[in-house]
């Protein structure tokens, strides 16, 4: 049983960021920690597990693969598990044809009825993005037309971004989809990063390793607001959930997208042939559908059996106590998150992290990186 009035560390958030903080002050300060998390498992939203009836390891929420051009993070999660060679690849439905993703040379051809050479290609998009007269796009939507015209973003983008935000296309930043890459070529492979890959032993096994530490005890099933008042207040406290929540929502209540999770299984040895399908029409609920022995292909044995466990992704706005997966960084909303961010920089003894302390999204090695680094800055200021 951990003493709080005694503790010097305090994580809250058993997920990248927190676990990876965590790590290095029992490792590098050689200091006690004590990681507490409402979910009954490690690992935040990376969390794997083996279903008994399919004996697939399957992500509970959603596939999460790995990949950076980072050496400096790729070789620090190398040190708690070796990683298996997977490459993501997307395929994109729309009104039941099937697309390559990213938009490519391939998906362009498909989509117009054209066999364009690359040159070919990047002529014809500009003359399509010509049309829409948008030179300084200020939000999503502008942003995608004024890369891929019109036509490529009603089909592909639109709806399937306004599914995973709940909102307008025209209320996001347009910094969103900078996330997406678009090729003028025939390169298929979703990430063009120097590393990726799916732990061959799995997330959990991996999360594991990395907080097998004596100097660290995780608390699990565990609400953080049900034990704040015990806090020893000279304690350091990293703290990885909702910031509006830390603040008993102070200055009103942020915006979050929440996510439902169905798994079917099916006595078929391939339901859709790939890893991860999109869905970017509005009538299909989904965004995305799972199917994970499509990511571990070097366990042979299991991809050869004639049953699959398939996971349908279903975003939506999410209630004041619902789980949340990540925020929606609308103009309004970042101007509630600034107020919580100053009211937190007056308190010396709270660090925030992650996805939902930092409200921004971030892919998990943006996770990593900004761990490390605010511990290397926590460190210099000891």
């Amino acid at each position: 049983m951990v003493d709080f009035e005694k503790t010097d560390y305090i994580v809250v958030g058993c997920g990248f960021w927190g676990s990876v903080f965590a790590e290095r002050i029992s490792t590098v300060l050689d200091k006690k920690v004590s990681i507490i998390d409402k979910r009954n498992h490690i690992g935040g939203n990376c969390y794997s597990d083996v279903d008994k009836e399919t004996n697939i390891e399957f992500h509970k929420y959603g596939s999460h693969i790995f990949h950076t051009s980072s050496k400096k993070v790729w070789d620090y999660l190398n040190k708690f598990g070796k990683f298996n060679t997977y490459r993501h690849k997307v395929i994109t439905v729309h009104k039941g044809k099937h697309y390559i993703m990213p938009i490519n040379l391939l998906t362009i051809n498909d989509f117009y009825g054209l066999n364009l050479q690359p040159y070919e290609a990047a002529k014809f998009l500009d003359k399509e993005i010509e049309k829409s007269g948008i030179y300084e796009p200020k939000n999503l939507e502008e942003k995608a037309i004024s890369q891929i015209g019109r036509p490529l973003y009603e089909a592909f983008i639109k709806n399937y971004t306004e599914k995973q935000w709940n909102c307008d296309a025209k209320d996001l930043p347009s910094s969103i989809f900078d996330r997406l890459p678009v090729r003028r070529n025939f390169r298929t492979s979703y990430f063009e990063d120097d590393f990726e890959g799916i732990p061959v032993d799995g997330w959990t096994k991996l999360f594991q390793n990395m907080l097998d530490n004596e100097n660290i005890s995780i608390l699990l099933n565990t609400d953080f607001f049900d034990i704040k008042d015990k806090i020893n207040p000279n304690c350091k406290i990293i703290y990885t959930g909702k910031i509006d929540q830390l603040f008993d929502y102070e200055f009103g209540t942020l915006d979050w997208i929440g996510l439902d999770f169905k798994f079917e299984r099916y006595n078929v040895k391939d339901y859709q042939g790939t890893s991860v399908m999109n869905y970017s029409d509005k009538i299909v609920p989904q965004t995305r559908t799972h199917e994970f022995k499509h990511l571990h292909l070097e366990r042979r044995e299991i991809f050869e059996t004639s049953k699959t466990l398939v996971c349908f992704e279903i975003p939506k706005k999410a209630q004041k106590d619902d789980e949340v997966f990540y925020p929606v960084a609308t103009e309004k909303n970042l101007k509630i998150y600034e107020k919580y961010r100053e009211k937190s920089s007056q308190n010396k003894n709270l660090i925030l992290g992650g996805r939902l302390g930092l409200y921004r999204y971030m892919d998990m090695d943006t996770t990593v990186k900004d761990a490390l680094e605010t511990f290397e800055k926590l460190q210099g200021a000891l």
